[in-house]
């Protein structure tokens, strides 16, 4: 009976949680209009997982498209199409055959800069690349399953897609017979400010969503929304899935107070707010300080650029590390990350507010000050090695 009792709840909360997330506007619940599939899971790699099965039951291929630094999972399968994991130093798992890799649109210090190329080609450029790629399968009598990216990238360094990126890449990844995968577990929910969802900022829908702990505020749970023609691709195959935990009671119940908090506290359009107000102290900030050589970002998803040299770009791998271990003494918690590891991420709580902004700029105007005259004086970190960075990085760009 007790058993009875639980599968019953548990098909309610997965039911109820499902109707929430599908009556999001139409823009922001993955182009999942009404008849929209929803599946809730117990963590992200089960989330991913079960999103490679979804695209490969419709494509019955297994080809994938992706960009440089992209980090999707750390199971075996998503380490396999995420360059983040397997062109790091130390890595044991190689690149799959079946894995393609796209530079990654970083306009800052990718492929195409900024400096080199004017912001309106950019967009066209780093798409472009995606379709020479679609173009050399086709040559060879292949196609792509899917591609598959973070709407906005966050271990490869906070990068911000030049404008209509997705779109255009969505749109030549469709007319090659795949399936768009958006990864929004760093910077959906609201955090982007601008929308729920950071692929409609760039004007796209994705046929697949998949979102992770930030769902449940930290809880152990994943959803996977999609279009029911890929729901029924995958459910033509006969494969049964089962997941213990996904869809549970607890979690789902969890879920909702999310959503729900977000929605009645309009944390979306705080994220908005104060990442404009942060935004603006940052650069701010940078007009005092050489070493900040690029300030990026939406909501409360930014990216701090140091560099030893403004015209060059040289990263400043080591000053990094000094920064966010001495950020971490005055309680501020940073962690530095891109190919070169020298982008300060800053991705703090959605009811971060203007004088937690102040806080931060302040403390890391002291600190950055300290590395400039020489004050700053942290043993063992003075100097890390870079030569497994500047490795990494060649292969990445």
């Amino acid at each position: 009976m007790l058993g009875c009792s639980a599968g019953c709840l548990r098909v309610e909360a997965d039911a109820l949680y499902a109707e929430k997330v599908n009556l999001l506007p139409a823009a922001d619940n993955g182009g999942c209009k009404e008849g929209g599939c929803c599946k809730l899971l117990s963590s992200l790699s089960k989330a991913l997982r079960r999103v490679g099965a979804n695209a490969s039951a419709l494509c019955s291929l297994s080809l994938s498209l992706l960009t440089c630094s992209a980090y999707h999972g750390h199971l075996t399968s998503l380490v396999e199409i995420s360059p983040y994991k397997f062109n790091a130093p130390g890595s044991n798992v190689p690149k799959p055959d079946y894995v393609h890799i796209a530079p990654v649109p970083d306009v800052y210090r990718g492929k195409y800069s900024d400096d080199r190329h004017a912001k309106s080609e950019l967009s066209d450029l780093y798409s472009t690349e995606v379709v020479d790629i679609i173009n050399d399968l086709a040559r060879s009598g292949k196609k792509p399953c899917a591609y598959i990216a973070e709407s906005m990238q966050s271990c490869g360094g906070q990068i911000i897609l030049p404008d209509g990126y997705l779109q255009k890449v969505y749109s030549a990844v469709r007319a090659a017979g795949g399936v768009c995968i958006a990864d929004e577990v760093q910077c959906g929910c609201g955090r982007d400010g601008e929308a729920f969802w950071s692929f409609s900022v760039q004007g796209a829908v994705p046929d697949i969503v998949t979102i992770g702990k930030p769902i449940g505020n930290g809880h152990p749970v994943s959803v996977v929304v999609t279009t029911p023609e890929v729901a029924e691709s995958f459910g033509s195959t006969g494969m049964e899935y089962f997941n213990t935990f996904g869809g549970n009671p607890v979690s789902c119940a969890i879920a909702h107070a999310v959503l729900d908090v977000i929605k009645r506290e309009g944390l979306q359009e705080h994220c908005r707010v104060t990442g404009n107000y942060c935004m603006t102290q940052l650069k701010a900030l940078a007009q005092k300080h050489d070493i900040i050589g690029d300030v990026r970002g939406r909501g409360m998803f930014i990216g701090i650029d140091l560099v030893r040299d403004r015209q060059t770009r040289e990263p400043a791998s080591t000053e990094a590390q000094q920064v966010i271990t001495r950020m971490k003494e005055e309680y501020v918690l940073l962690s530095a990350d891109g190919p070169h590891r020298n982008v300060l991420k800053i991705k703090p709580p959605m009811c971060f507010n203007n004088d937690d902004v102040d806080e931060l700029v302040s403390k890391l105007d002291t600190i950055l000050l300290e590395l400039q005259t020489g004050a700053l004086d942290l043993p063992g970190l003075n100097m890390i090695d870079t030569t497994k960075l500047q490795a990494r990085s060649k292969v990445e760009s």
